[in-house]
């Protein structure tokens, strides 16, 4: 990675507001080519918000927002065949079959019908379910549905990905595998901002890490960076010392002497 070249996404003074509640207070952020961004924070902190922005599903924001060069703020949606992107929860055609699904998105990002047809059939080869390939949506399993989303964000072999708790539902050999795809993407120069709960995950895949905290950026670089500036072992110690929640024990006890009350 050249960090002389101009930055795949630039964010500057991002602030958002929902009626009196202000979400986003002034983010300031770069992400060049070939990151894999670990985009993290409690849940209502702004990072879903960020997110939606970015991808022009929600306006009124003030700032500016640079996607590949270009301030997505004029209107132009060509960037957006840049992006691919797996939300938290998904809104998905399950009445339709996964060929008719991710046919239907291929089109929507300018593919032919038989050339997505054809990489569709394949990744859901690789995946395990082709055999389903011509089956309701309705039918899957939560995991199957994540498996359909990943490959619906990739079809059009994006620049930039946004994935959203991208694991959720998966098993664990898929969970290997998927983790295994996002290094190879990166490899790749692909630029990745990957959101999740499970910190684990997100200390091991990631080259940076952005915590934010009530609308803001509390922590932002590597794992290690952040280690020795807070002095703590886990990416789950960091995130709780600068979030400032530290009743998960309290709370843990208190909830199973409920549990175990008798009579």
């Amino acid at each position: 990675m050249n960090s002389n070249q101009e930055p795949i996404i630039t964010i500057r003074d991002l602030k958002m507001n929902f009626g009196k509640k202000e979400v986003l207070k002034g983010i300031n952020l770069e992400v060049h080519e070939g990151q894999i961004i670990g985009y993290i924070g409690p849940n209502g902190a702004g990072k879903s918000t960020t997110v939606k922005i970015i991808l022009g599903l929600i306006e009124g924001y003030t700032g500016e927002i640079k996607i590949l060069g270009q301030d997505i703020s004029n209107n132009n949606i060509e960037y957006k065949k840049k992006i691919g992107y797996v939300p938290e929860i998904a809104e998905i055609y399950d009445t339709l079959t996964a060929r008719e699904y991710l046919t239907f998105i291929g089109e929507l990002y300018g593919l032919e019908k038989v050339k997505a047809d054809n990489k569709a059939q394949r990744l859901m080869k690789i995946f395990g379910i082709e055999e389903f390939y011509d089956s309701r949506i309705s039918s899957y399993s939560k995991g199957m549905k994540q498996k359909v989303l990943i490959i619906s964000s990739l079809l059009h072999n994006p620049d930039i990905l946004f994935w959203d708790e991208p694991l959720s539902g998966l098993d664990a050999n898929s969970v290997m595998v998927v983790k295994e795809i996002l290094s190879e993407l990166a490899a790749n120069g692909k630029t990745i901002l990957y959101s999740s709960h499970i910190m684990d995950v997100v200390e091991k895949i990631s080259n940076r890490i952005i915590l934010i905290k009530d609308g803001q950026i509390v922590a932002n670089g590597s794992f290690q960076e952040l280690k020795d500036n807070c002095m703590e072992g886990s990416l789950e110690e960091i995130f709780n010392q600068l979030t400032g929640f530290n009743e998960h024990k309290s709370i843990a006890e208190e909830f199973v002497s409920i549990v175990q009350e008798v009579g």
